[in-house]
């Protein structure tokens, strides 16, 4: 399905529900060097509770998405707006008061605080709301709340994840963006990940995830997007790009780990 197809039937969908999408990104233009953009035109959207996938070569631009919707680098041109509104520019910390969680790929943690204090610093915006959100979050991520006073420093590869996600969920996001969840995690752990992310999702979080295990990934999502070159390739759901010849040919034959 070519994206325009794809980006016209959901946005009438949504359209018939007199719903904005809850995150919607036009032809947006950003990069980290003047002159220099990565992202070239990239358009997407997502609706209220969708999981929505960006798959795509190193370099393609994906984590510069991430970062551009969470304020952390400049967009040069186009819009992103979040639940109609025009969030385009604004700072990370006014992001999380309007209910915008990140999780980036590396330096994710504290290794010196413990969990507890590691979840503590995820809601520092609200402090007095901390023990309903610990036993909320605590709730997806039992472990966590069991090992609460362990230095976040002494976790393996895949708890650390778990931590980062679980800081993100404390100020109680209606957007969640994950950059690479799974990257650098043994295949019984990237389990456990997308296990989480689902469960997450199925609480009403409205998620975008950057992934570069690209099959995997179109199993779990609504709906996918493959970027190349800091555009939309091919836009689909995820069982329609896991199963188109040319997306399968061109990305998920060098992105997938099966």
């Amino acid at each position: 399905m070519s994206t325009s197809d794809a980006d016209a039937g959901m946005r009438a969908h949504a359209s018939v529900h007199h719903e904005p999408p809850l995150l919607n990104a036009e032809e947006v233009e950003a990069g980290y060097f003047p002159g220099v953009n990565i992202l070239n035109g990239m358009t997407l959207y997502a609706n209220k509770g969708e999981l929505i996938g960006i798959i795509g070569p190193n370099g393609a631009g994906k984590s510069t998405f991430l970062k551009a919707v969470f304020g952390l680098v400049a967009v040069r041109s186009g819009t992103i707006a979040l639940h109609g509104q025009d969030i385009t520019g604004k700072r990370a910390d006014e992001l999380v008061r309007l209910g915008v969680g990140f999780v980036p790929q590396t330096n994710n943690v504290f290794p010196s605080l413990t969990i507890e204090e590691n979840l503590q610093m995820g809601i520092y915006q609200n402090p007095k709301g901390f023990a309903d959100r610990f036993d909320e979050v605590g709730s997806l991520f039992p472990v966590l709340k069991e090992r609460r006073k362990q230095r976040a420093g002494s976790l393996s590869g895949g708890e650390r994840q778990m931590v980062a996600m679980a800081r993100a969920l404390m100020m109680s996001p209606s957007l969640l963006l994950l950059d690479e969840p799974s990257a650098g995690l043994s295949p019984a752990l990237q389990d456990e990940v997308f296990l989480r992310v689902r469960e997450i999702n199925a609480t009403g979080v409205t998620i975008v995830m950057v992934e570069q295990n690209a099959r995997r990934c179109l199993q779990i999502v609504h709906r996918g997007y493959v970027l190349d070159q800091g555009r939309n390739a091919y836009e689909g759901t995820g069982a329609k790009l896991a199963n188109d010849p040319k997306v399968v040919e061109l990305y998920l034959g060098s992105l997938s780990q099966a």
